[in-house]
């Protein structure tokens, strides 16, 4: 099997895909910008090549280079980047080329545009909030008379929290006219709800061979915002209407083959419109691995190898381990600048037998992940919030 993994070197520990297909005896290329010599030691030996190009947002020396790789090796059975900056270049390749183990052109936008996204959260019984494309104020007052403020405006394909935020009133609407970005917005109504989501693994034909879920007591939007503190955590037994939404909604999607992270809101009380105090309701989908080390805690919820689990996804079209969740694994973070009750040494060695990691983000993911992370993890759900307040407090 030829794979070719496209950004190889970045994020750093995307290395451990490649390390998987390789123990499964796949022939590994790799396509990115970074000089080779710059790649780590453990990514530069699981790849077989590696085509160096001048930018990948260059469209046609990557097509360029992936000719060459599929000249010299043969039939290219799978690209992918596990990025969600890249999908659409990767859907890209795969209609150029003909490969059709992941998603094209024809469907990428119900995974990169939220517009679209709902379609499939419809298609699949979700409920979504209510929506409607940015034009002119006129038709935003419509629209706000319709679902009322608060309000959410956000890029339509935008990955990320980036210019998302939230509208409370007649001012800030015309505000938001008056510098309206030069890109397609959406504008959503606002739903007061916990936000969960559904992660893992699908397999050729739209099963879940691997499951998992997170809890987010703060959004993203609000963490970059307002330069929040970011903690989050992984749980052991997921809802059966969160399951149950998930995978329906997994079934529209063109999610075969891949990872896929989808956010939901359990709704906090009932909603004229939209639905009852408890109800699913759909957000986004994200049809690639969840950021940061939310992989490893994967991994460290249940003591497997979820790059592992992907690879044999990959090449056996099934897990080919068992999965069983033993613990909360629990993401809590500072930023650089801000002033915490607790010195964060303190922290580290009252839960030095429950830390997994201990890390700095790179800036690139900082602004929405935070600086310096603790990450650990228990059997009790009641030792959660302590940890989190100990490191964030």
């Amino acid at each position: 099997m030829n794979f070719v993994f496209i950004s190889p070197g970045f994020p750093l520990n995307y290395y451990q895909f490649l390390r998987g297909l390789k123990n499964n005896g796949v022939r590994v290329l790799g396509i990115g910008d970074e000089p080779y010599a710059q790649m780590s030691e453990s990514c530069r030996s699981y790849l077989d090549e590696y085509y160096q190009v001048s930018s990948l947002e260059n469209y046609d020396e990557v097509y360029r280079a992936f000719a060459y790789l599929s000249y010299k090796y043969g039939k290219i059975d799978f690209v992918e980047s596990n990025n969600e900056y890249w999908l659409m270049q990767d859907a890209r390749l795969r209609q150029d080329f003909n490969i059709n183990s992941g998603v094209k052109m024809n469907d990428i936008g119900f995974i990169r545009y939220k517009s679209q996204m709902k379609e499939k959260y419809h298609a699949a019984g979700i409920k979504t909030a209510r929506y409607h494309l940015t034009s002119t104020y006129e038709a935003g007052l419509d629209f706000i008379k319709e679902v009322g403020y608060p309000v959410i405006v956000k890029p339509d394909d935008g990955v990320g929290a980036s210019f998302t935020h939230r509208i409370d009133n007649d001012e800030e609407l015309k505000d938001f006219y008056d510098h309206y970005p030069e890109r397609q917005m959406i504008m959503e109504e606002f739903v007061n709800g916990d936000l969960v989501s559904y992660d893992g693994i699908c397999d050729a034909e739209r099963n879940v061979i691997y499951e998992t879920s997170h809890n987010f007591p703060r959004q993203v939007m609000n963490i970059v915002n307002e330069e929040l503190d970011c903690y989050y955590w992984s749980i052991i037994d997921i809802p059966e209407n969160l399951r149950s939404a998930g995978r329906a909604a997994l079934k529209t999607f063109p999610s075969n083959s891949r990872f896929f992270h989808m956010e939901f809101f359990f709704l906090k009380e009932d909603k004229e419109g939209l639905g009852k105090k408890g109800d699913v309701i759909g957000l986004e989908v994200n049809m690639r691995p969840p950021g940061g080390p939310t992989l490893d805690m994967m991994d460290y919820a249940a003591d497997i190898d979820v790059y592992q689990l992907w690879a044999n996804m990959i090449c056996f079209n099934e897990a080919r381990m068992e999965v069983t969740r033993q613990y909360y694994v629990v993401y809590a973070s500072r930023r650089f600048g801000h002033n915490y009750s607790r010195n964060l040494d303190d922290v580290r060695k009252e839960y030095a037998d429950k830390l997994v990691m201990d890390m700095v983000n790179p800036p690139i993911i900082a602004d929405a992940m935070g600086d310096e992370v603790l990450v650990a993890r228990f059997k009790d759900e009641g030792e959660i919030m302590p940890f989190v307040k100990a490191v964030v407090g």
